[in-house]
């Protein structure tokens, strides 16, 4: 009998992302992502106009072939407005996550793997930052920093790191004890070495679907907190400050207020979409159901 040669594994990044595209909803909401990313960082190019180049004569004007989104008070096109507050927003929610990722992904690792005192020492701390109501301790922060888009990063990066921190904890638990990694540990490995090669890359799962979610929160918390006006200060445009500064004009002039909103709608849609997509895909029962119906 001739040996029936075996298919060549394929490596786990391009079947994830393979499984992924085959998530129809989950792709559709990547690319829309995609394309508001784009956006974001070339709001310059896509914009027609400055955020701030008034036009008094047109002021309030509903939305045509020349303001598209129509124009504000002040005659400031919206569309260009929502593109350039694409940035700030997106900006907002990329960094703020970023820092809570990194901030508790770490005391997450080092609760988790060593336990004992270390465990109740960190989450302990983190129970403390839990405790208050996630919306009330970034106003808290700001009322001590004072209001600014960089002090509004640090204020949702510290709402986050609690959260990061027990998703990782929780992940770590049921990874230290595994075969692999008390095979390492018996020749000698070093905990860093375990923490980077074996730990962390087996705890990712949970920790890439949470971040997913936290950047659907993160916009909707910096919007929140421009409306209230202690995230973004004007001139610069934010989707929060923008509901903000349409509020009064929302029987007289709708377009205001509808767009930005529609902006943050569809950013935290597509967000938590991806974040189902990839929760999906990478629970290992659900992938292998996935990957036996593609077959």
């Amino acid at each position: 009998m001739t040996a029936v040669p075996m298919k060549p594994a394929r490596p786990r990044w391009r079947e994830t992302l393979g499984l992924l595209a085959g998530n129809r909803t989950a792709l559709i909401a990547s690319l829309v992502l995609l394309a508001i990313v784009v956006v974001a960082v070339f709001d310059d190019t896509f914009a027609p106009q400055g955020p701030n180049e008034q036009d008094i004569a047109n002021r309030l004007e509903p939305p045509s072939w020349s303001h598209p989104f129509g124009t504000d008070d002040l005659g400031r096109d919206i569309l260009s407005r929502v593109i350039l507050g694409a940035s700030v927003s997106l900006k907002v929610g990329f960094l703020s996550v970023g820092l809570a990722l990194v901030a508790g992904t770490l005391i997450g690792l080092l609760a988790g793997f060593y336990g004992r005192w270390v465990d109740d020492a960190l989450m302990r701390l983190m129970d403390m930052l839990f405790a208050f109501p996630a919306v009330l301790l970034a106003i808290a922060i700001l009322a001590i920093r004072g209001p600014g888009t960089s002090n509004t990063i640090i204020a949702i990066a510290v709402v986050y790191v609690p959260i990061f921190a027990r998703v990782t904890r929780a992940s770590v638990l049921g990874v230290r004890e595994e075969v692999y990694v008390r095979a390492s540990r018996s020749v000698g490995a070093s905990d860093l070495r375990l923490l980077t090669r074996h730990v962390l890359p087996n705890a990712a799962p949970p920790i890439i679907v949470q971040t997913s979610v936290s950047l659907a929160f993160a916009v909707l918390a910096e919007a929140a907190l421009s409306f209230l006006g202690l995230g973004t200060q004007p001139p610069n445009p934010s989707w929060g400050l923008m509901l903000a500064e349409g509020r009064g004009y929302i029987d007289l002039a709708w377009w205001l207020a509808f767009f930005p909103g529609m902006a943050i709608v569809i950013t935290v849609l597509c967000f938590n979409l991806l974040g189902d997509g990839l929760r999906d895909v990478l629970d290992p029962r659900q992938r292998t159901l996935m990957a036996g119906s593609a077959e």
